[in-house]
């Protein structure tokens, strides 16, 4: 996927769109997740990234990018569906990498608190 696609899909949407994509990305997160976790090498950054776009703190803008990325990743239909094995999930890990590497800055240590305890007990 080329750095224009990635361009669109991360481009922050207006405040309407993101209530839209933040209840899409509530509802399909830990599913979408658990299918993703053995062919996400990142699944610590993803789960810090969902947990800071959930983080009323975090800037708006930062959130409208991870937002969007993931309700990318938790979209049934996307470039590459992502049931083919070994290669579902590489369009959503391009785009997940790219909004993690632009907002790192923003992902907090309660942030990858939170993500490790979820990864370790499930989320709540």
């Amino acid at each position: 996927m080329d750095d224009v696609k990635i361009g669109e899909i991360l481009e922050p949407g207006d405040e309407r769109e993101n209530q839209t994509r933040e209840e899409r990305v509530r509802a399909k997160f830990w599913k979408t997740a658990t299918k993703a976790a053995r062919q996400l090498p990142f699944m610590e950054d993803l789960v810090a990234g969902y947990y800071c776009a959930l983080d009323r703190q975090t800037p708006a803008r930062v959130r409208a990018v991870l937002l969007a990325a993931l309700a990318y990743f938790v979209l049934p239909f996307d470039t590459i569906p992502d049931v083919i094995l070994g290669l579902g999930f590489t369009d959503d890990a391009a785009v997940l990498a790219a909004a993690l590497n632009m907002v790192r800055s923003h992902i907090t240590p309660a942030h990858r608190l939170a993500a490790r305890q979820a990864l370790e007990d499930g989320p709540n």
